[in-house]
């Protein structure tokens, strides 16, 4: 039997519209559960069922007046349909936490450009989602407890993002606003069996914030490509004063995922120093896709951690250390972000304006190096998803950052030269005991900046090549 959450989002969208599917319930549907399943999953780090239940029964309430016809304006894309926000962008009226229990207090005043602009869409905001600690690591595991991935539980659903990418692969929402800014997207979606999608600079403006560093955007989180890039429709925009504006993308980003993208020249970046076999065996099949679509094949040059680590330690630390934090409070903070801020304190503006040049530099040098292709491969993590706790050295932070670099050596790159990027879940392990469906491993595609439409069709159509959303679902599910 057809369960609510068993439809995309655009099919959600698509059957309110037809009067088959109650916004009203919808949205209680998704709360029941998100309220069964999240002690388990630590997806929400808020649920809010009351502003929801009350945005859905307006959203009906638009639904009914129409009668069919579009009396008061046609009804926006995304009307009725319930998505999360995760707890790094502002929504009006709800707790903004940044994952810290320094501001477990904290109210949002205004919304997020990005939430203002899915609200306008339609959207139903069923409450915020999990986040790392100022989004500093790519593992999400607060104060609070950690996200964990729906497929194992025992596995933790990456960072920061995790509990957007734990929610969508639950069925605990539709569909999420997360960020990205050195894989928190991408990551988390390879650990949950989602898509996540880290878009060109300046795609989404960063309002009402700002972004220093160039490295850090808002992105969506789906279960398919065409949810993925109708949302991006959704959230794109572009505020007066944003530091790295982008031109609007020729046509719709749902329109690309439905054209065929032409002959590509895509290169496989060959495997790196202490990567899972599991994720080789990933990339190696997934480049087998295009290659029997009829695009050219190759390997392509490799890049380390090595070209960025010490430039990027700096920006990161000193993007921790932005965060205004009382002095007296400072000891609640978990120990990565506390060593990171004293890490930043100790740098100085003119190390920081260095280490930026550094990057800029660098984007140039990888740019070169990929010209010729149109997509690089990868796979999304070396590993798939680490344990709980794995990944965490509190005792000395200076070895989780380092473990970090290494489970996801090659996401930086594309927050650092500024290019779309996208991780697919194209690959399963085997089913184990603790991962009775298997574990999934995300394989990741970049394009050349800006080109975030063509990537949407090459996604898409590796998507019908070997579809996943019916074939693999968690044991929540």
């Amino acid at each position: 039997m057809t369960e609510l959450h068993d439809l995309t989002m655009l099919e959600q969208a698509s059957a309110i519209r037809r009067r088959t599917v109650s916004p009203v319930e919808l949205t209680a549907h998704y709360l029941e559960r998100a309220e069964r399943l999240n002690g388990l999953l630590g997806a929400y780090a808020q649920l809010d069922p009351d502003g929801a239940t009350t945005a859905a029964r307006e959203a009906e309430r638009r639904v009914a007046a129409h009668g069919g016809a579009a009396t008061d304006g046609p009804l926006p894309a995304l009307h009725g349909v319930p998505l999360s926000v995760k707890d790094t962008w502002p929504v009006a009226g709800l707790r903004h936490t940044a994952g810290s229990a320094v501001f477990a207090d904290r109210v949002a005043t205004t919304d997020a450009a990005a939430v203002a602009a899915l609200r306008a869409s339609g959207a139903v905001f069923l409450g915020t989602t999990t986040a790392a600690e100022f989004g500093c690591s790519s593992f999400t595991e607060t104060h609070a407890g950690p996200a964990v991935s729906p497929y194992d539980p025992t596995r933790g659903a990456g960072g920061s993002s995790g509990g957007a990418a734990s929610a969508v692969g639950a069925g605990l929402s539709a569909a999420a606003l997360g960020s990205d800014g050195g894989g928190s997207l991408r990551i988390p979606a390879a650990c949950c069996g989602v898509v996540g999608f880290k878009t060109t600079r300046g795609r989404v403006s960063p309002a009402p914030g700002g972004d220093p560093s160039g490295l850090i955007g808002a992105g969506p989180i789906a279960r398919t490509v065409r949810d993925t890039a109708a949302l991006l429709d959704a959230m794109a925009c572009v505020v007066p004063g944003d530091p790295h504006p982008v031109p609007s993308a020729p046509g719709t980003f749902l329109r690309h995922a439905e054209r065929d993208p032409g002959r590509l020249r895509v290169g496989v970046l060959p495997d790196g120093p202490g990567e899972d076999a599991e994720c080789r065996t990933a990339v190696v099949d997934a480049a087998r896709l295009p290659a029997d679509l009829g695009h050219h094949v190759e390997e392509a040059p490799a890049t380390g951690p090595d070209e960025y680590r010490d430039a990027f330690r700096v920006v990161w630390a000193m993007l921790a250390t932005g965060v205004p934090v009382p002095a007296d409070r400072e000891a609640e903070l978990l120990p990565l972000t506390r060593w990171l801020r004293a890490r930043g304190r100790g740098h100085g503006a003119l190390e920081f304006l260095a280490a930026l040049g550094q990057l800029q530099v660098l984007a140039r040098r990888i740019e070169e190096r990929y010209a010729a292709y149109d997509v690089v491969l990868s796979p999304t993590t070396a590993v798939p998803a680490p344990r709980v706790g794995a990944m965490r050295d509190d005792a000395d932070p200076a070895v989780t950052f380092e473990r970090m670099i290494a489970v996801h050596p090659v996401t930086p790159l594309w927050n650092i030269t500024g290019r779309p990027a996208v991780s697919l879940p194209l690959h399963w392990t085997a089913p184990t005991a603790e991962a009775p469906a298997g574990v999934p491993v995300g394989v990741m595609a970049a394009a050349r900046h800006g080109e975030d439409g063509p990537l949407f069709s090459l996604a898409a159509q590796l998507e019908t090549a070997a579809p996943w959303t019916a074939k693999h679902r968690p044991p929540v599910w």
